[in-house]
C-alpha cells in the first residue's frame, strides 16, 4: 500500500489511526494498515468500529501508548489478555458487541481505565472485574440483560457517570448511594420498584433519570439531594395512578418503653442499660411530622404524601410516621398535604427540570 493511499485509509494524525469501516476481520502484526512500529508508537487513539472483529486482536497490545480503543459494532465475544498490557489505555469502547460476562480477561479489573462503555450487548450481571476498575468514572452498560446491581459496584469512588438503562434491573442496591462523586445517573427503561432511603447520601447527583420503570412513589429523602437538578419519571406509574395506602406493624414492649424513654426525655447515663439497650436508644428515628415530637424505632406507618416540585410537579413521597394518628388532620385535603414543610424545604434554584411526560 502506499503512503498516500495508507493516510487516507486509515485516517491517521495527530495519533489517531482510523481503521473503522474496512472489514477487517483481523489485524496481523505487519499489517499494511496497522502502520509501521513508529506509526504505532505514536498512535493514543485507535478505532477498529464497524469491522468484522471476532475478538480484540492480539495485535493491539503494540500499540504501546495507545489511551483510546473503539471496538464497537463488531462480532466481539472475547476480549483477550493481550488488551490488560495496554498500560496507557483510558478509555474502552465496545458497544454493540456479542459480550457476555465471561468475555472479559481475569486481570481486566487491574487496568487503568477512566471509560468503559459496554453498551448494547449480551451481560446478564456486571462482571466483577469492572467493579475492581478503581480509577473509573464513567461506566457504561446499557442495552444488556443485567437484572440486578452487584453490591460491589461501591468499589467504584471514582464513579461520576452510570449509565444501566435499557435492562432488566428490579431493584437499587443502598451501596450505590456510596458513591461519592457520582453526579449522572441513568436506570431508565428498566423494572425497577422502588429507590433506596440511602440515596441522601448522593451529595454530588445532578441528574437522575427513572423513567419508564415500575416506581409508584419516591422516598422523601430525594428532597436532601442538594445539587439535583433533573429529575426524569415519566412512564412510571405515580405519575400515571396512585393508590394510597398506610400500612402499621403494632410496636413490641421494647420499642413502646424506647419511645417513652425518647418522646419523654426519661434521664438515663451508660451505667444505668446494658450496652445493647443503650445501641437500641440510639436508633430512634424522629417523626418527620412537624406537628409531632415522637419517634419510632422498627414499627412504622408507610405513608405517601403529594409534593410539589418547581411549583406545578405532584409527586407521592413515601414518609415513616410513627403512628397512623400521626397523619396531618388535613391529610384528605390534597393541597394542604401538598404546602407542608416539605414543598418549602426544595429551594427555587433546585429542580431545573422535572420530566413527566
Amino acid at each position: 500500500m502506499e503512503p498516500q493511499e495508507e493516510e487516507e485509509v486509515s485516517g491517521s494524525g495527530d495519533g489517531v489511526l482510523d481503521l473503522s469501516r474496512l472489514h477487517l476481520d483481523s489485524l496481523a502484526a505487519d499489517d499494511d494498515v496497522g502502520g509501521g512500529e513508529e506509526r504505532r508508537r505514536a498512535t493514543r487513539q485507535l478505532y477498529l468500529n464497524h469491522n468484522r472483529l471476532a475478538a480484540v486482536p492480539a495485535s493491539v497490545c503494540l500499540f504501546a501508548n495507545l489511551r483510546l480503543l473503539d471496538v464497537s459494532n463488531n462480532g466481539l465475544s472475547v476480549i483477550g489478555e493481550d488488551v490488560t498490557r495496554l498500560t496507557q489505555l483510558r478509555t474502552f469502547v465496545a458497544k454493540n458487541n456479542r459480550l457476555d460476562e465471561t468475555s472479559l480477561p481475569k486481570d481486566f479489573g487491574a487496568m487503568q481505565l477512566e471509560v468503559l462503555n459496554l453498551s448494547g450487548n449480551r451481560f446478564q450481571e456486571i462482571p466483577l472485574q469492572c467493579t475492581k476498575l478503581r480509577r473509573l468514572q464513567s461506566l457504561s452498560i446499557g442495552g444488556n440483560r443485567l437484572r440486578s446491581i452487584p453490591a460491589e459496584i461501591e468499589n467504584l469512588t471514582s464513579l461520576e457517570l452510570l449509565y444501566l438503562g435499557g435492562n432488566f434491573i428490579t431493584a437499587i442496591p443502598p451501596e450505590l448511594a456510596n458513591l461519592p462523586y457520582l453526579s449522572y445517573l441513568v436506570l431508565c427503561d428498566n423494572r425497577i420498584q422502588g429507590v433506596p432511603p440511602q440515596f441522601t447520601r448522593l451529595h454530588s447527583l445532578r441528574s437522575l433519570s427513572l423513567h419508564n420503570n415500575l416506581l409508584t412513589y419516591l422516598p422523601r429523602e430525594i428532597l436532601s439531594l442538594v445539587r439535583l437538578q433533573e429529575l426524569s419519571l415519566r412512564g412510571n406509574p405515580l405519575v400515571v395512578r396512585f393508590v394510597k395506602e398506610m400500612t402499621y406493624d403494632p410496636p413490641s414492649l421494647l420499642e413502646l418503653a424506647g419511645r417513652t424513654v425518647k418522646s419523654r426525655n426519661v434521664p438515663y447515663s451508660r451505667c444505668d442499660l446494658p450496652s445493647n439497650l443503650l445501641n437500641y436508644l440510639d436508633l430512634a428515628s424522629k417523626c418527620p411530622n412537624p406537628k409531632c415530637a415522637g419517634v419510632y424505632f422498627d414499627s412504622c406507618v408507610r405513608h405517601i404524601k403529594f409534593v410539589d416540585f418547581c411549583g406545578k410537579y405532584r409527586l407521592p413521597l413515601m414518609h415513616y410516621l410513627c403512628s397512623p394518628e400521626c397523619t396531618s388532620p388535613c391529610s384528605s385535603n390534597p393541597q394542604s398535604d401538598a404546602e407542608s414543610e416539605d414543598e418549602s424545604s426544595v429551594p427555587a434554584d433546585r429542580l431545573q427540570r422535572v420530566l413527566l411526560g
